[in-house]
């Protein structure tokens, strides 16, 4: 187990260190906090599933990605997209922005929630700022002076994820490599910009046909290509940082949880994703639920209650007191190649081959590139 390192290691240090490189007074920062060289204008290309792992093991496929210095972050629990994108968008560790996995149960409703669709059942919908109340990083950037920027395919603008994680941005559309170069090399002429540039289609890539694969690795070689271009156009006094959301791995088992007696008797809910299971019991049921996944798991994934994956730091040193029923009464978090997948709510999950979410170093690794002209 890879314990994510909030605090000074983890995605959820890296927004404070961009802002207070810009100058941005932030407040005190703890002892061992992530800290970057002061810039004029900073760049964050943001890669979907470019684990550090997974980079370091195919240095021949991303030659310039494999030059830069840099060090490993960790993504935070669970190493999914969501969780990820919220961390780097207020600066808070999951258990203070509340955006703890994939489906989440909506407390009180029986309802799960895909944040990262953002669909309930029902045609119901949600407040992207009820789910996700607190400040950007982007807005208290805004408030500084500085102009904070987010490039990436038009699909996603206005969507309730990007409105929960990115709010007080200037919204960039572009679909193409080609677009997404052009608009984040403009937006980085303005004086203290703050531009983040997203790609995707490694992290789609590695789903569909595993990480390491050929349609992998030519998406890894596309990554590398588009971070020399971003680079060749930063202007005098600005700095650009890679970095993603979080690793992958490969199944090499799959157990669906919705056939097995012993994983349904006493579930209400099952959510979360195939590597970072939240688990609702029905009322009374939630001890009989744990030692049922325990024993079924037992020795291929930690199976934890939720005191203990609180009590244990996976979702950062404090989980607000609103936010403990969103985590499953039972969090299986597999830890080798296995797949908890459950058909009837993801349907398209359970025919992947590459996965995300657990606290292995493979998920949890992610890089921080650095670039300087």
């Amino acid at each position: 187990m890879l314990l994510p390192g909030y605090g000074g290691g983890s995605l959820a240090d890296l927004p404070g260190a961009l802002l207070a490189a810009l100058g941005v007074p932030e407040p005190a920062r703890p002892e061992g906090a992530l800290t970057l060289e002061p810039a004029d204008r900073v760049c964050l290309f943001l890669v979907d599933g470019l684990g550090a792992d997974l980079l370091r093991a195919h240095p021949g496929a991303a030659p310039f990605l494999s030059s830069l210095p840099g060090r490993t972050l960790t993504a935070g629990f669970p190493a999914t997209t969501v969780t990820s994108l919220c961390s780097l968008g207020t600066g808070m560790t999951p258990g203070e922005h509340g955006m703890l996995g994939l489906t989440l149960a909506v407390p009180g409703t029986g309802y799960l929630f895909n944040c990262l669709r953002w669909t309930l059942p029902g045609g119901l919908t949600m407040d992207p700022e009820q789910w996700q109340p607190a400040a950007t990083v982007y807005q208290r950037a805004a408030k500084a002076g500085v102009r904070p920027s987010y490039v990436a395919p038009a699909e996603f603008e206005g969507t309730g994820l990007t409105s929960a994680v990115f709010r007080g941005v200037r919204y960039l559309p572009a679909d193409t490599v080609d677009e997404r170069v052009a608009r984040a090399h403009e937006a980085l002429r303005e004086p203290h910009a703050h531009v983040t540039v997203y790609y995707g289609d490694l992290d789609a890539a590695g789903h569909l046909s595993g990480w390491g694969g050929a349609d992998w690795l030519r998406q890894l070689a596309l990554v590398d290509d588009m971070a020399r271009r971003l680079a060749e156009g930063l202007p005098p006094g600005a700095a650009m940082y890679v970095t993603a959301d979080h690793g992958m791995v490969n199944a090499t088992e799959k157990v669906d949880a919705e056939q097995v007696p012993e994983l349904t008797e006493g579930v209400a809910l099952l959510g979360g994703e195939a590597r970072a299971r939240h688990v609702y019991a029905e009322p009374g049921a939630a001890g009989r639920v744990l030692e049922a996944w325990a024993e079924v798991f037992r020795g291929r994934a930690w199976v934890v209650s939720r005191e203990e994956a609180v009590e244990s730091g996976w979702f950062g040193p404090r989980v607000r007191d609103a936010w403990l029923e969103r985590i499953g009464d039972v969090v299986a978090v597999p830890h080798d190649g296995l797949a908890i997948t459950a058909p009837s709510t993801h349907r398209v999950e359970a025919l992947f081959t590459g996965y995300h979410g657990s606290l292995t170093p493979a998920e949890q690794n992610v890089p921080l590139l650095e670039v300087r002209p």
